[in-house]
């Protein structure tokens, strides 16, 4: 395991976290929202046991990342192009976690190399006619978006005060601060171990302040900067039906807009569920696509 940082072409300093071989085709992670490059351990052990290496940074903003004020989400892939130059490798595969699904949808559609990606629970893009973006939604996210939509004067007061609910909490207390956003089924997993993961998460990637997770949420509710059509590399989309956070209908969307996906959209399973539970399943979707790309 490796905690480093990189030093970009434009002097940012980006935060990354690596485990596994060194010589294994690497699994380029991007992460929720909010988050930090510290891994999702479920999706971290399944790389591990196809051989994969796991490959994490913080986005601008989260954790000792700099902060990149105005960025778009298209922007993630010169970023994850200098990771995979900083690594010495051509090719990999990318997966990407809620807010971090756009992210790696973005990495499948400009960045050369990417073989295959995963999507778990991604939100779809804002102000789509034939999708209502928070229906569905806990009150939590009505009430952050709402704020997005307003501007960054609306939006930081509004994150510094649910960061302060964030930080130094455990498992009951993420519920309580998220509990909105939690169906039964997510509770049911927030077990000892991910609980303390989420809440390590929490601590990491807002240690210095919102400014990643602010950032983020302009992003999703701006243009992305490409259209989905301009995907080139398989896709493996996966959502669960019961998911507060990312609605269902969010997946529904991206599996008709995303050429040729693979799309799983199970009714039971939510936004955290669907990550611990189905790990295995979706690596094999994606070693299964990153394999047929090669072939072609």
């Amino acid at each position: 395991m490796t905690q480093s940082t990189l030093s970009l072409p434009d002097g940012r300093q980006l935060e990354l976290f690596i485990s596994g071989p060194v010589d294994g085709m690497a699994l380029i992670f991007h992460h929720g929202t909010p988050a930090s490059r510290l891994p999702e351990r479920a999706i971290e052990a399944a790389a591990h046991a196809r051989g994969w290496r796991y490959v994490s940074a913080s986005r601008p903003g989260y954790g000792a990342s700099t902060r990149a004020p105005g960025r778009r989400v298209v922007d993630c892939v010169s970023d994850t192009a200098a990771i995979l130059a900083a690594l010495g490798v051509g090719a990999c595969v990318v997966a990407g976690h809620s807010g971090g699904g756009p992210h790696a949808l973005a990495c499948a559609a400009r960045l050369a190399g990417v073989r295959a990606t995963l999507v778990i629970a991604g939100v779809a893009p804002f102000g789509l006619p034939d999708l209502d973006f928070l229906a569905g939604m806990g009150e939590d996210n009505h009430v952050e978006f709402g704020h997005a939509r307003s501007g960054e004067a609306a939006l930081r007061p509004y994150l510094e005060h649910e960061r302060r609910g964030l930080l130094g909490v455990d498992a009951a207390g993420i519920v309580a601060a998220m509990g909105s956003l939690l169906p039964e089924v997510d509770r049911a997993v927030l077990d000892d171990e991910i609980g303390a993961d989420m809440v390590a998460g929490f601590a990491e990637g807002l240690r210095q302040g919102v400014d990643g997770w602010l950032d983020d949420d302009l992003a999703f509710v701006q243009p992305w900067g490409f259209p989905l059509a301009a995907i080139s590399a398989p896709v493996t989309l996966w959502q669960g039906g019961a998911d507060l956070m990312v609605p269902y209908a969010h997946g529904e969307w991206l599996a008709r807009a995303i050429p040729g996906v693979d799309a799983h959209l199970l009714p039971a399973e939510g936004h955290l569920s669907i990550s611990s539970g189905q790990a295995e399943a979706m690596l094999d979707a994606l070693a299964r696509l990153a394999r047929l790309a090669r072939l072609a």
